[in-house]
């Protein structure tokens, strides 16, 4: 058998053998790569993950904030509270209630320096950006950090839109995030004129007005449609603080945030630096027209019994703006002078019609600001000697005259013992020179004669004194407690020939006077309050070349003191004292009351 072949070994150079004898492998990654691949991959698929959990989380919380959504499709619905307007009696505008908004004006029609003025000093980029100006928002940052204060807003003009017609001033996430969708709803459904224009239709300007129009016309009583730009300049500058810039209430604010806005339209292009130094010296407000809050608040009560609910109303009250104006500032001077000296820190004034009762003129205290409390209407204090009319009357009504004749002297009644204010007694007197003296014990003596305190009591009732009175002799001297402008309204018939008035204030509601005494009745009173004027103690009311009849009333420490009389027709009622009930010093009813009835007397001849 034939012998295998031998295998002949094959030769192989070191090298090469080295590389068959060993297996072929990569050099080793270090760790640090491999463990960076592994976070990398991690991140990617965690942080898509997360991603797709914000998106879905953000979904749902626009969803939930949207949830109550106000209907954006209502965005040029005005809702608002109907408006009351006040005129005095000659047409001129007193007051006003609720929303005012003026006329709905196309932004062609407005004058071009408001559109110019708004888009200067509220959005410079407002015809650059979405709706929401992230730059703005940067720079209104870096400014309000740089001043250490909210110096800019960094709202657009849409966004401020969005927040007037839909939201309300509250600060909350919620209302944000609402805005802001909001705000991306008006940038695509309106163009940006649309939405400027809405703006200066609808924004909220101060003193009750909505719009541009509502706010020229109050301030500068001209319409929107020729605003010039000292005007445009401080209208566009109220949105801010429209309370604060309000140039009725805060001229001087006003001004300096007129001057800035026209700064800023220089800054913008808008208008050179001469437009605005001219501009800034034209910045003037035409002055405010009286107003009578005491007289506005009472009659817009009484509007409310007559006037249609929910619906806008321009009422012509009886109001006088002269008789106001010299009631207000009669009494300012007396209460700011000798009334200082005399503790004396109130007082009060009524001007009315003797033959309607038509209120002319009203002031409730010396400062509607500093107090509205209306001390002519609401006020209940003692009318002291100023209610002895009331009882000369009932004695006429039981047959006396004033020739008849009545003792002045001491007089016991149980325990009380009234006296005079003088201390002295003169005897027999007839009832002219009692009531012009104000005898008090006169006084007393005609209540028990003519029935007492019940009959007087229903004398003053039906000349219109409706609150409760005393039941004793005291009300002879005063003792109950009346309203001036009640009070004054039943002296009405001493001078109209014997004529009940109800005193009003909205011209179309005038009362028809009712007959209460006879007219003989009524001239004898006014025969006997004129000798008060004339030779009593209201000698300080006379005013030369006019008749004037009147009653002075003091009551006890000198807490209260009145003067009410009748001049050329006209019904004037001073009250003066102070809320607390402190006396004062010695003022008598003949002495700042009468005073400043002739004060006014004169200023409204």
């Amino acid at each position: 058998m034939p012998r295998p072949a031998p295998t002949v070994p094959r030769f192989y150079p070191p090298e090469r053998a080295a590389r068959r004898t060993e297996p072929v492998t990569q050099p080793p990654t270090p760790p640090e790569r491999s463990g960076k691949r592994r976070v990398f991959s991690w991140l990617l698929r965690w942080g898509f993950i997360a991603s797709v959990w914000l998106t879905l989380a953000g979904a749902v919380t626009v969803l939930w904030f949207a949830r109550d959504l106000p209907r954006p499709e209502a965005a040029l619905d005005a809702v608002r509270r109907p408006s009351l307007t006040l005129q005095d009696r000659s047409g001129r505008v007193i007051a006003t209630f609720g929303d005012v908004v003026g006329e709905p004006l196309r932004l062609k029609d407005f004058s071009p320096f408001l559109p110019a003025a708004v888009v200067a000093v509220e959005d410079r980029r407002f015809y650059h950006h979405s709706g929401i100006d992230l730059i703005g928002l940067l720079r209104a940052a870096w400014v309000n950090v740089t001043a250490g204060r909210v110096v800019q807003g960094g709202s657009t003009l849409t966004q401020q839109v969005a927040k007037t017609l839909f939201l309300t001033n509250v600060r909350s996430t919620k209302r944000k995030v609402q805005e802001l969708l909001l705000t991306l709803w008006l940038e695509r459904h309106f163009s940006k004129q649309e939405i400027l224009e809405i703006y200066l239709n609808r924004v909220y300007l101060g003193a009750g007005a909505w719009g541009m129009d509502a706010a020229a016309k109050t301030y500068f009583n001209v319409s929107a449609r020729r605003v010039k730009l000292a005007q445009a300049a401080v209208l566009a500058g109220l949105p801010r603080a429209p309370s604060r810039f309000n140039p009725r209430v805060n001229p001087g604010a006003a001004l300096v945030r007129g001057k800035e806005v026209l700064g800023t339209m220089v800054d913008s292009g808008a208008i050179t630096a001469e437009q605005a130094q001219a501009a800034a010296e034209q910045i003037v407000f035409p002055p405010s027209p009286v107003a009578p809050g005491w007289f506005a608040d009472w009659v817009a009560d009484q509007s409310q019994l007559v006037l249609a609910p929910d619906a806008d109303a321009v009422v012509r009250t009886t109001l006088d703006n002269r008789d106001q104006a010299v009631a207000e500032n009669r009494l300012s001077a007396l209460l700011d002078g000798p009334g200082v000296a005399a503790n004396a820190g109130e007082g009060a004034v009524v001007i009315l019609d003797a033959a309607t009762g038509a209120v002319r003129a009203m002031v409730g205290g010396r400062n509607f600001r500093g107090s509205p409390f209306n001390r002519a209407v609401l006020a209940r204090r003692q009318p002291g000697s100023a209610f002895k009319p009331f009882v000369w009357l009932t004695a006429l009504e039981t047959g006396m005259t004033p020739d008849d004749r009545v003792l002045d002297g001491p007089i016991h009644i149980g325990n009380w013992s009234p006296v005079n204010f003088e201390r002295r007694y003169l005897g027999e007197v007839t009832l002219e020179e009692a009531l012009a003296q104000s005898i008090n014990t006169a006084s007393v003596r005609l209540l028990l004669r003519s029935g007492g305190a019940k009959a007087v009591a229903s004398t003053a009732a039906r000349l219109g004194i409706a609150d409760k009175l005393p039941k004793d002799a005291s009300l002879a001297l005063g003792t109950g407690e009346v309203g001036l402008l009640e009070l004054t309204a039943a002296y009405a018939p001493f001078f109209n020939g014997g004529n009940r008035v109800v005193p009003y204030g909205l011209d179309r509601t005038p009362h028809q006077p009712e007959p209460i005494i006879s007219a003989s009745e009524a001239a004898m009173m006014a025969r006997m309050l004129g000798a008060v004027v004339s030779r009593g103690t209201g000698r300080a009311a006379a005013v030369a070349g006019h008749v004037v009849a009147g009653k002075t009333g003091t009551t006890q420490d000198f807490k209260d003191a009145w003067f009410i009389g009748c001049v050329r027709g006209v019904l004037i009622g001073v009250w003066f004292g102070n809320d607390d009930n402190e006396p004062m010093k010695g003022v008598l009813g003949g002495g700042l009351p009468a005073r400043l009835f002739h004060d006014i007397a004169v200023g409204i001849d």
